[in-house]
Formats: structure tokens, sequence, C-alpha cells
């Protein structure tokens, strides 16, 4: 019997999607200290942006899952690449903060359309049930892969050019990876019971099972502390970290500057989720799920807690970043991977996608409070321990979690 292939033209094309969106998504960290420097902006101006970004995001995804499930997973993401584009574009071009909080409504919804959601659900219908697990890691693990060059990648150009013009540079890069969209085709992989279901009778059974609560209840944490580490975490080293000392080991590799060490933190968050991602993916096949996420979100708990209790260094920076970044967004292929065990594929592009509003609900909290405690208090620190402790919220909800597949009333 031959095996199904695990890299198939549907996870090639998935990835570079995922791969340039989340570059992009990644690096708006690294203009929040120019554009407030520009316009003499409060931090929190700017933070608001990219926190409805990830709000809008969140109400996109579900909505993006459905256009993908009734007219092509193909036409959503067409549709998600362009309003992103113009999202940029219009950004580029705005002088207020408001300008930048309404055109941030069009970058989230143009990331709904050209990433998770999207994104996931047809390379999970495309892969066998042996390989699935381990292609969601590897599609999620692109995006941090694009989180890997997205910062640097940012810093570079704005050294070459103004952040206006980097703008738009990442937008022609969003409507560029639609080249590769003609591989993007996979039929539907579902049951006859579940193709015989409507999406209102599916979304209404997973809401009557708790399971399904306490798994949206369980990702807000997961947004939380992304997104605010995303947006603020180069901001936060420029501005706390300790000196960058010439013929140091960061000196002598040309990270001469917090600024710079800031952006290199994002990469290498990036860098070490790929790994951890991916393992996640690996780990997901052969064993419980939910108690593989309850050990990452312990994990990111121990290790944030640790990092603000200790004095904030460049080492401890590298520290931070690395084993963050192995738990960074390993709960995605592991989350998707369980809704899909739980609920089936049919519909499971929306039955995430509401899952995964409630990680953006986090994400525009942990960014948005991030910035409006920032101004109040003049740094980080209280923001800091509520990531800390919605962490640990999330370790607990997932335990009584019943991973077990749930019968279609058709099946009934």
């Amino acid at each position: 019997m031959t095996r199904a292939p695990l890299i198939t033209p549907v996870l090639f094309a998935g990835c570079i999607i995922m791969l340039i969106s989340f570059a992009v998504r990644a690096s708006f960290g690294v203009f929040q200290i120019p554009i407030a420097e520009e316009f003499n902006w409060l931090r929190a101006e700017f933070s608001l942006a990219i926190a409805i970004q990830n709000l809008a995001w969140g109400i996109g995804q579900p909505i993006f899952g459905a256009i993908a499930e009734k007219l092509t997973d193909r036409k959503a993401i067409i549709v998600g690449a362009i309003i992103y584009a113009v999202g940029l574009v219009a950004s580029a071009y705005s002088i207020t903060p408001l300008a930048h909080q309404t055109y941030a409504w069009l970058v989230g919804f143009g990331i709904a359309g050209t990433g998770f959601g999207v994104i996931l659900a047809v390379v999970g219908r495309a892969a066998s049930d042996e390989n699935r697990s381990m292609a969601l890691a590897i599609a999620t693990a692109a995006g941090s892969a694009g989180q890997v060059v997205g910062a640097p990648v940012a810093e570079w150009l704005l050294t070459i050019m103004p952040w206006q013009s980097v703008f738009i540079v990442f937008a022609g890069l969003i409507l560029a990876s639609l080249l590769v969209l003609p591989l993007m085709k996979a039929e539907p992989a579902a049951s006859k019971a579940e193709l015989e279901e409507s999406i209102g009778q599916v979304i209404t059974r997973a809401f009557k099972d708790p399971s399904y609560t306490l798994i949206f209840l369980g990702f807000f944490s997961c947004g939380y502390q992304l997104a605010f580490v995303t947006a603020h975490f180069p901001a936060f080293v420029t501005e706390l970290c300790g000196p960058i000392l010439p013929g140091g080991a960061l000196y002598n590799i040309g990270i001469t500057s917090t600024s710079a060490l800031g952006a290199l933190a994002i990469s290498l968050i990036g860098l070490a989720n790929i790994a951890g991602t991916l393992t996640a993916g690996y780990l997901g096949k052969r064993y419980s799920k939910k108690y593989l996420l309850a050990g990452i979100y312990l994990g990111r708990t121990v290790v944030a807690a640790l990092f603000i209790m200790f004095p904030i260094t460049p080492t401890s920076v590298i520290l931070f970043s690395v084993a963050m970044g192995s738990l960074w967004l390993a709960t995605v292929p592991l989350t998707s991977g369980l809704v899909a065990h739980i609920y089936g594929l049919r519909y499971m592009g929306t039955l995430y996608g509401i899952v995964f509003f409630s990680h953006q609900l986090g994400s525009f909290l942990g960014v948005w409070l991030g910035g409006r405690m920032y101004d109040i208090y003049g740094d980080y620190t209280a923001v800091w321990w509520v990531g800390v402790g919605v962490g640990l919220f999330s370790a607990i909800v997932h335990l009584p979690v019943k991973e077990r597949p749930l019968r279609s009333v058709a099946a009934a």
C-alpha cells in the first residue's frame, strides 16, 4: 500500500502564503517607535491600530472560513489578499491616529483571508489522516518562518526608506503571494454524515458541547501573549534592556543597539517556534492534544514569570525569546487538530475560525492594554503579569475537554 505524501502542492502553496502574510503581520511592532515619534503620538495610539487589526482578524476569520466553504478556498484567499494590500497602502498615507485605526480594520480582515483559518482548513482537508497533524504543524511553522524574516526585513528597509514606503513594498509582496494560488485545490474530506449536515447544525452542535466552550476560552491567552509580545517587545527591549557592550558577542554580529536587539528577539521567537511547532505536530499525532496544550500554556506562564522577575539584560532577552518561541505557535496545530478531531473536517474552517475569534479578543486586549498601561505607568510590568495569569487559566481550562469525536446529527 502506497503511503500518502506529506508534502503536497496544497501544503507548499499554503506555506508560501502564510510565510508572506505573517512576515508582514509580525513586523508591525518595529513601526511602533518610528510612527509615534514622527507624529508625536502617545504609545496607545498606534497600539490601538495594531489591536484593531487583531480584533478584525478575529471577526473576519469565521467569515472567511464560511466564504471558503461556500465559494472555494482560492476565492477567499484572493479577497483577503486584496483587502490586506489595500489596507497597507491606505495606512501608508495616513497621518492621524484615527486614519491608522480605521484602515487597521482592512489589514486585519486581510490577515484573516490569508491566515490560519482558511489555509489550515484547506491543508487539513488535503492531508491524509496519518499526515494531518504534521501538515498543520508545517503550515503553522511557515507562519513562524515569516516572523523570522519579517521584523529584520522591516528594520532593514526602514534604514533605506521611510516607513510609508515599507508599507507599500509589503502590500506588493502580499499580492505577489497569489502567484502560487493555482496549487491551492483540495477536495472536501468529510464523511457522508458530515456532508449531510448544514453549517448551522454543526455550529449549534458545537456550541452545545462544553468542550468547545473550553477550547474557545483557552485560546484567549494565546492571543493575548503573542500579540502583546509582537507589538510591544521591540519597544520594551529598546527602553528597558541594558546596553549592548562593544566587543560582546551580540555587538560582534552587528547587534549594536537595543532597537536591533528588539527586532532580533522577534526573529528568534519565530525561529525557535519552527522547531516547537513541528514538535507539537509530531506529538499531536501520538499523545492527547488537550494535555499537550495544557503543558504549553503552563510552560509559557513559567517562562514569562521568570523573565519579568529578573533584571532585563541582552542575555535574558535572548533566553526568553528562544524559550517563549519554542512554545509560541505550538498551540495552533494542536487546537485546530483538536477541533477537526472532535467536530469533523467539513466545516473545520468556520468552527476553528470561531475559536480563533477568542484568540483575537485576547490579541486586541494584549496590544491595546500594553499601550494604555504604558502611557499610564510608564512601563509594561502590570500588563505582563496579566499575561502570566491568563496563561495559567488556559492551562487549567483545557484539562476537562473531552477529546473524542462528537457524533453528527445525521449519524445519530
